[in-house]
C-alpha cells in the first residue's frame, strides 16, 4: 500500500461516526440536533447514558490508534515519522471533519487523538489523561480538562525524552487544534456558562 492510499484509509477510519450511529441506534435522534450538537461521547453520555458513551469513547480512540499502529509497516514508513503522525493527523481530520457531514461537524477530536498518542507516546499520553482526570473530577467540567490535557501533552513529551520531531510538532499542533475546536466552550467558560458534568439524561 502507498502511503498516499494510507493516508486516504487513516481519513476514512477517522469519518466512522461513531457518534452519530449511537445516537441512532438507541434514541433514534441525530445527535447533532440535540445537547451540544458535537458528535463526542461527552453529548453521547449526557444524552443517551453511560454504557453508548463508554462504547463511542472506545471506538473513537481506536480510530485514532489503529492507523498509526498498524498502517505505517503496511506502508512501508517509519512508526514514528512525518508519514506515521500524518495518518494520526488525517484521523482526527477524519473525525472532525467526516466525509459523512463535510460541513456540518463532527466530533472535537480528543478522544481520537488520544488513540494516535497511545500509539505514538503512551507514557506521556498518560500523563496527559491524568491531567484530564483530575481537572475533570476537580471542575466537573469535561472542556476545562480537554484544553488542559492538550496543552500539556507536549510538555511531556518534551520531558520524558520522547521528542521525536515529527511527534513534539504534531503534539503542538494538536494542542492549538483542541483550543480551535474548543472555541465556542472557552467562550461560554468566560460566561459562566459551560454546562458541568451530570448524570445523563438517559437512563439507558
Amino acid at each position: 500500500m502507498s502511503p498516499w492510499l494510507a493516508l486516504l484509509v487513516s481519513y476514512l477510519l477517522g469519518s466512522f461516526p461513531s457518534a452519530y450511529l449511537a445516537g441512532r441506534v438507541w434514541r433514534g435522534v441525530d445527535l447533532r440536533t440535540v445537547g451540544s450538537g458535537n458528535l463526542g461521547a461527552t453529548n453521547v453520555y449526557r444524552e443517551l447514558g453511560a454504557w453508548p458513551a463508554l462504547i463511542v469513547l472506545v471506538v473513537d480512540t481506536a480510530k485514532g490508534f489503529a492507523p498509526v499502529h498498524w498502517l505505517p509497516p503496511v506502508a512501508q514508513v517509519p512508526s514514528r515519522g512525518w508519514w506515521a503522525v500524518a495518518f494520526g493527523a488525517a484521523a482526527i481530520a477524519g473525525h472532525a471533519r467526516p466525509v459523512m457531514f463535510l460541513g456540518r461537524g463532527g466530533g472535537k477530536g480528543v478522544a481520537t487523538a488520544a488513540g494516535v498518542f497511545a500509539a505514538l507516546s503512551p507514557f506521556a499520553l498518560l500523563c496527559a489523561v491524568a491531567v484530564f482526570t483530575g481537572l475533570v473530577a476537580l471542575t466537573k467540567i469535561v472542556s476545562i480538562g480537554s484544553i488542559a490535557a492538550a496543552l500539556c501533552l507536549p510538555v511531556f513529551i518534551a520531558v520524558l525524552g520522547d521528542a521525536h520531531p515529527p511527534v513534539l510538532t504534531v503534539s503542538v499542533l494538536l494542542a492549538c487544534f483542541i483550543v480551535w475546536t474548543h472555541r465556542a466552550n472557552i467562550a461560554r467558560l468566560r460566561r459562566g456558562e459551560e454546562p458541568r458534568v451530570t448524570r445523563p439524561r438517559s437512563s439507558v
